[in-house]
């Protein structure tokens, strides 16, 4: 029973790491990534749509995205959106394709990017620890119904906390990694 909960706990706790190395990606740092627009929603007959769904996105060069929608009348769908994105792009059209240049970040913008590269990975910990206490309810209901003993309650705590030490960490290194990665000109 313990051995599930901490299986259980294992698998949410990685998938906490995935979703914040997704938002990470968004993070711009200063090289082009498709990441930076893949979420963009485009109007497409009616439907919200993730821009990739409509649209090949690949990197031109290191400062420039490139976006061809699969239909030549999305074109101009497309090019609103990212406008409409405020994301402080400035598309430019070629025919069916769309190319992003992006703007060279300022030393002040860097610092606004670790911020809140700091801020995703504060809500990743938070999410780990909430897991940890998930889990924590579910030995301390198990030890009330007389499931498991004392010692194994403590032993299973202390086997979560070594859990949550270790994604905690991993955390770290993520957001360390991403500082690195966005400060570097």
């Amino acid at each position: 029973m313990i051995d599930e909960i901490l299986k259980d706990a294992e698998s949410r706790m990685n998938k906490s790491i995935e979703s914040m190395m997704s938002d990470m990606a968004k993070i711009r740092t200063g090289r082009a990534s498709p990441a930076l627009i893949n979420h963009l929603e485009v109007d497409y007959y009616g439907v919200r749509t993730p821009l990739d769904q409509v649209a090949n996105i690949n990197v031109q060069d290191a400062r420039t995205l490139a976006v061809q929608p699969w239909e030549k009348n999305m074109v101009p769908v497309v090019e609103k959106a990212i406008m409409e994105a405020n994301l402080g792009f400035n598309p430019m059209t070629a025919g069916d394709l769309i190319r992003i240049p992006l703007p060279p970040l300022t030393e002040e913008r860097r610092k606004e990017m670790v911020k809140i590269a700091s801020g995703e990975g504060e809500n990743g910990k938070i999410a780990i620890r909430n897991i940890r206490r998930d889990a924590n309810s579910d030995f301390k209901s198990l030890l009330k119904d007389k499931e498991i003993s004392e010692d194994d309650d403590k032993r299973a705590q202390d086997d979560i906390q070594k859990l949550t030490d270790t994604f905690v960490q991993k955390i770290d290194e993520i957001v360390q990694e991403k500082e690195v990665e966005i400060m570097h000109v």
